[in-house]
């Protein structure tokens, strides 16, 4: 932060983990190398830390730069080195942004109708700075909780607010908490679970990149609620820049006395570790979670005893999620009545969700429960992608289910979205269109939870593999109208007798599907086609002769040399020879090559 004519002025380069892939380092390195030959580089903090921030949200428009001079916010998108020069010498000395660059009406759009609680420091302040943290009002709410609060005020307040666990089950926290708070004093542990393995969800490792004090800072006031000692979050080894900055965060709560012995002077014991876990998604399951920590392979345990009551290593455990951690400090700061005010009668606060998919504005939200689907995919998503049709949204990643259209309208909250066969899940949502089919959307799913079953059930063990295994055959055209009854009684059988959450939840996708897209099944197994034309084995290319100019494009990149013919005459696809790569339907400019 420097000053010019009296003025504040911050220069904030997103340095997550998609700003880091667009080139952030690079660029931050450019605006103090552009600020030095400008002259003002000696104004400058030493080592720039403000320069420094997480996701701002909007992944899709990286490197994101925001220029701020008093008070005065300019957003710059798609940023690279080059053009840091030229900002500095505009914007920054010359006091005129380079508006070709500013970021346009749809990132507002993206940004106007999020309510941010746990993602509002996220994008704003440097995580790798306590400091910056702390003047924001960072760790407040623990001294609120420390010095005139009992644990049982505490709890009382996590109750009113109504929040739910936000990492998929959505069973309050409070009455969690509650649990582990009456069992017999002694060694109690706080676990967090950062362990995120849903196909496109990336909210948890973004709040730990983007503001990792106020995770610590959830998992202290609950440790003092409940009466734990010790803490650990559980965190997947393929984040590595999530594990460094809770590293760094960790080091700089102890030395402000924040964690380990008598904190802040309460009389409080608490430190956190953290645990590395090795990408299984079974993990995610608390008590395969607790086997992981323990040393164990990391398989589920039937249950009760409940964690609260025999968790780690025997002794009463609370597992959370980040972004229910995340959520503590706002809530014991503002109050229980604030945060129940948002979302629905059962569904309080706000949610973060990944908004993937065909969808133009992909990237990281937070929104009111409540809200439905449509706002949330076209007037912060900015719609499909390609002007294409919108399909369904999967909501909720494997363990979720498909929405579709004719459904778009339904609120995003916990009971809604289980009416519908779907779950809010860790906040997954996969955008799908009309090229997408959605036989092979479970399929995919499928194709994933069966390869993440621990194994240790029969139920999950095999009875994932043999849904695969038939919608497999499906997609390859050779299914038999009498698979529709057994993937569904299977898929109820696989739900009812699992042991654990994975395979209780496994089915979703393929009953969700076959309840609203029950047609598109039908088509690949009376018609032997797959409407969206997705399913490589039903399609056929075919070159149609009235539209071929005999360019030889379509013969050139065909990597089986399947297609023949004589330049400036139409050309032929042997259909034997054909891998259905769709290379020569691509490369046609002149669109002689059909799909069918």
């Amino acid at each position: 932060m420097m000053e010019k004519n009296g003025e504040k002025i911050e220069i904030k380069v997103c340095m997550g983990t998609g700003g880091i892939a667009a080139g952030g380092p690079g660029v931050l390195d450019a605006f103090e190398e552009a600020l030095g030959q400008a002259g003002v580089a000696a104004r400058l903090e030493k080592n720039c830390t403000r320069h420094k921030v997480g996701c701002r949200g909007f992944c899709s428009r990286d490197v994101l730069v925001d220029v701020i001079i008093g008070g005065r916010r300019t957003t710059y998108q798609y940023v690279k080195p080059e053009m840091a020069a030229r900002i500095v010498e505009d914007h920054i000395v010359g006091g005129q942004p380079v508006s070709e660059w500013e970021v346009k009406e749809d990132y507002r759009a993206f940004h106007e109708r999020q309510v941010k609680v746990v993602l509002a420091d996220c994008g704003e302040i440097d995580p790798e700075d306590i400091g910056a943290y702390m003047d924001g009002g960072g760790y407040a709410a623990l001294r609120k909780a420390l010095s005139g609060m009992t644990p049982e005020e505490v709890i009382e307040v996590v109750k009113k607010s109504g929040i739910r666990g936000r990492g998929g089950a959505g069973f309050p926290t409070g009455v969690k908490w509650e649990a582990a708070r009456k069992q017999p004093p002694g060694l109690k542990y706080i676990v967090c679970n950062a362990d995120e393995g849903d196909p496109g969800a990336f909210m948890d490792r973004s709040v730990i990149e983007g503001n990792p004090h106020t995770v610590l800072e959830g998992m202290i006031i609950a440790a003092y609620a409940v009466g734990a000692s010790e803490g650990y979050v559980y965190i997947r080894a393929e984040y590595p820049l999530a594990v460094e900055r809770l590293k760094i965060a960790i080091g700089q709560a102890r030395q402000n006395n924040l964690l380990g012995k008598n904190i802040l002077g309460s009389g409080l014991d608490f430190d956190i570790k953290i645990k590395l876990g090795a990408g299984a998604f079974v993990c995610g399951e608390e008590t395969a979670l607790i086997a992981s920590i323990e040393g164990q392979r990391g398989m589920p345990r039937a249950k009760p005893p409940f964690p609260v009551v025999s968790g780690l290593w025997g002794r009463p455990t609370v597992i959370n999620n980040v972004e229910t951690l995340a959520n503590i400090p706002y809530i014991m700061k503002r109050g229980a009545d604030w945060f129940a005010s948002m979302g629905t009668e059962r569904s309080k606060g706000t949610k973060v969700f990944a908004l993937t998919g065909n969808v133009k504005n992909t990237g990281l939200i937070e929104v009111p429960m409540g809200m439905n689907m449509r706002d949330i995919i076209f007037s912060i998503g900015g719609g499909i992608e390609g002007g294409k049709r919108f399909k369904a949204v999967q909501m909720g990643g494997p363990s979720g289910g498909c929405i579709p259209e004719h459904l778009i309208d339904a609120k995003v909250c916990y009971e809604n979205l289980a009416s519908l066969g779907a779950i809010v899940g860790s906040g997954g949502m996969i955008v799908l269109d009309e090229d997408n089919c959605m036989v092979n959307v479970a399929k995919y799913f499928l194709n994933f939870t069966q390869m993440e079953s621990c194994g240790k059930c029969v139920p999950c063990r095999v009875g994932t593999k043999r849904l695969y295994e038939i919608l497999d055959r499906i997609t390859k055209g050779e299914g038999a109208e009498s698979d529709l009854d057994l993937l569904e009684k299977l898929s109820k059988d696989v739900k009812s007798a699992s042991l654990c959450g994975l395979g209780q939840t496994a089915p979703n996708p393929v009953l969700s599907t076959l309840k609203y897209f029950r047609h598109e099944y039908e088509a690949h197994i009376l018609e032997k086609r797959c409407p969206a034309k997705a399913c490589k084995a039903l399609i056929t290319y075919r070159v149609r002769d009235e539209f071929c100019k005999g360019c030889g494009a379509c013969m050139r990149v065909c990597p089986a040399a399947a297609v023949s013919g004589r330049k400036k005459a139409p050309h032929t696809i042997n259909q034997a020879l054909c891998i259905k790569c769709g290379s020569c339907f691509d490369v046609c400019k002149f669109k002689a090559v059909s799909k069918d």
